[in-house]
């Protein structure tokens, strides 16, 4: 991903340095449709792609041979629409609110319908422009959040002329535990789908997220859609899940200081220097997406050496046990790694008590962004 320099003032005086490299997203995406061909590979770009700018990633991804593209809202729709050309398939996973199907029409997105009250609206709007409008038709299979249930499901199969006007491209729904390979729920959401699919054997699938993708063949479909595992997560507990990292942080130092023993640290005193120890305090906190639950458990790195957080992480900056370096180390503007080779996003997810997801989704615009191909 490139060497970051350590020393000097950061650009546009942002107090640190998030790298994205689009080379390895690309590599990635690669990667993914290899592994998934007959089965064609999608990418979902929701929530800003995943935190790392979507106006970067969509075009990096588009070259590298992506064409449909899954969003969460319309209004992210419209944003990838002007970054993409035409021939590109975007996908909108929410579905639209009532009153959207106009304007997601005009732009040539294409919905997810989850339910039969998502349909005759996208119905009533191709039998009004007597046309036919492609959408995707998504079933809950045991998630319980999104997709038609079975009931619904039914009754669109006893009565095809509720979606009249629809060109239903593919029968979706989503994983809830695609992530352990060896969980029970994922062999009976496929036995569900395909259950359903019999009820609608021209429709192809589209059932694999990044999880999926490595739980074999037989949840591929013919369109999977990976998200994480493009961004650098770890996808899934299976041993051949690994990635190319995407993401390195590095955030500058504000103030170095030694203090001796019984010294307490941070809001609440919630940490109290057992013996004399010098100290860091870092330009970045929970507001630029470093969760309030690192404190007294994460770590930032510099040169491989772990150095534990202490106390409290503030909205603006955390302290750091920087006493394994040797004096004068670090200091003002120096930079430590706080995700890298040393530190995973896995890695600092644990010590936050949550998921991969949630740290690159959080990561802060007060960083400044450098995109490497």
């Amino acid at each position: 991903m490139g060497e970051v320099v350590r020393l000097g003032y950061a650009p546009s005086g942002c107090s640190g340095v998030l790298t994205i490299d689009l080379g390895a997203l690309q590599r990635n995406y690669r990667a993914l449709a290899d592994r998934l061909r007959p089965a064609a590979t999608a990418a979902v770009v929701k929530a800003d792609a995943y935190g790392l700018g979507v106006d970067q990633v969509g075009p990096a991804l588009q070259t590298a041979g992506c064409r449909d593209f899954f969003v969460a809202q319309l209004s992210e729709a419209v944003s990838l629409r002007r970054l993409l050309t035409h021939e590109v398939r975007i996908y909108v996973l929410n579905g639209l609110q009532p009153g959207e199907e106009a304007a997601a029409a005009d732009l040539a997105v294409v919905p997810v319908l989850n339910s039969l009250e998502q349909l005759s609206l996208w119905s009533a709007l191709a039998k009004q422009r007597d046309a036919r409008l492609p959408a995707l038709l998504q079933v809950d299979t045991g998630m319980s959040r999104l997709g038609l249930s079975r009931q619904e499901v039914d009754a669109l199969a006893a009565d095809r002329s509720l979606g009249e006007g629809v060109d239903l491209r593919f029968l979706m729904s989503h994983l809830a535990c695609g992530d352990e390979h060896a969980h029970g729920q994922n062999a009976e959401q496929l036995a569900v789908l395909h259950q359903v699919a019999a009820l609608f054997p021209d429709l192809p699938l589209c059932f694999a997220n990044s999880g999926g993708i490595f739980l074999g063949h037989g949840f591929h479909g013919s369109l999977a859609r990976p998200g994480i595992a493009l961004y650098g997560g770890t996808p899934s507990d299976a041993p051949d899940a690994g990635m190319q990292p995407v993401v390195r942080l590095d955030v500058r130092v504000v103030q170095t200081r030694s203090v001796p023993a019984g010294t307490r640290v941070g809001y609440g005193a919630t940490y109290v220097a057992s013996a004399e120890m010098r100290l860091a305090t870092l330009a970045a906190g929970y507001a630029d997406g470093l969760p309030r639950s690192l404190s007294n458990a994460g770590a930032a790195y510099y040169e491989g050496v772990r150095l534990p957080i202490v106390g409290r992480v503030s909205m603006d900056s955390l302290t750091i046990d920087i006493s394994a370096l040797p004096a004068s180390t670090l200091r003002l503007g120096s930079m430590v790694e706080i995700i890298g080779p040393h530190q995973s996003l896995e890695m600092i997810a644990a010590d936050a008590g949550t998921i991969s997801y949630e740290i690159l989704t959080s990561l802060g615009r007060r960083f400044h962004r450098h995109y490497v191909v």
